[in-house]
């Protein structure tokens, strides 16, 4: 059985790098669909060379971006009268490895499991691709989320797959920093099955636009702490 399966990438001002995230996607991957999220650079021609569908956000936010990938798939299924069956979600950057994502879907094609996420582990990480204020938020994230929910995460990586009937169900609203964690903290709540999978990380092309900033960290920071603090006292 043939699975369809999209992916989709937020990108601001990635014209160095988004080329060649797209270039090592499978060949399984029925779809890439990157999110110009107000880029000022050439991310937008790059892309479309490259073979993407390629939509474009105004408004600023990682959340926005992913949030508009999944509206244009929703249309595009009514209209088509065909669903996707997995989607995953991958930075721009080129900090993972897209080729990986075989291993990503694998446990949802495989065990059946509802939502997976690639693990950056520290034995396959490049020295620097995370930084300091990074590897301490995931710590704190993930550790929260074991003392509330008895999680097993051990990261809040951007490299995901997840059923896309169970992405649905998850109405996801977080519009900029938040998202990643909205995610894990409605799977946990939804009692979804999910697993995680070690991948390779490395140093990213050009300065992040969230790690990379002082603003950026703080915010992050703050937006990830108030959804796990939310979700602990929502009944």
């Amino acid at each position: 059985m043939k699975h369809i399966i999209k992916v989709i990438i937020p990108a601001y001002n990635e014209e160095a790098s988004i080329g060649l995230v797209i270039k090592d996607i499978p060949e399984i991957v029925s779809e890439v669909i990157v999110v110009n999220n107000n880029s000022t650079d050439n991310t937008i021609s790059i892309a479309k060379e490259a073979g993407a569908t390629v939509l474009t956000e105004e408004r600023k936010g990682y959340g926005y971006a992913c949030l508009l990938g999944m509206n244009y798939i929703s249309k595009q299924s009514r209209s088509l009268g065909t669903k996707p069956d997995i989607i995953v979600f991958l930075d721009g950057d080129y900090s993972d490895y897209p080729e990986e994502l075989s291993k990503i879907i694998a446990p949802i094609i495989e065990k059946d499991i509802d939502f997976v996420i690639g693990s950056r582990v520290s034995e396959l990480r490049e020295k620097g691709a995370m930084t300091t204020p990074q590897i301490f938020g995931n710590w704190l994230a993930t550790n929260l989320m074991k003392l509330f929910f008895n999680a097993k995460f051990t990261d809040l990586g951007p490299f995901r797959a997840i059923k896309y009937d169970k992405l649905l169900t998850l109405n996801m609203e977080d519009k900029t920093y938040g998202w990643t964690v909205e995610m894990q903290l409605k799977v946990l709540k939804k009692n979804y099955s999910y697993v995680e999978i070690p991948v390779n990380y490395r140093n990213r092309i050009g300065i992040s636009k969230v790690s990379g900033t002082v603003k950026g960290a703080i915010f992050a920071g703050v937006k990830i702490l108030l959804w796990i603090f939310k979700y602990s006292f929502k009944k």
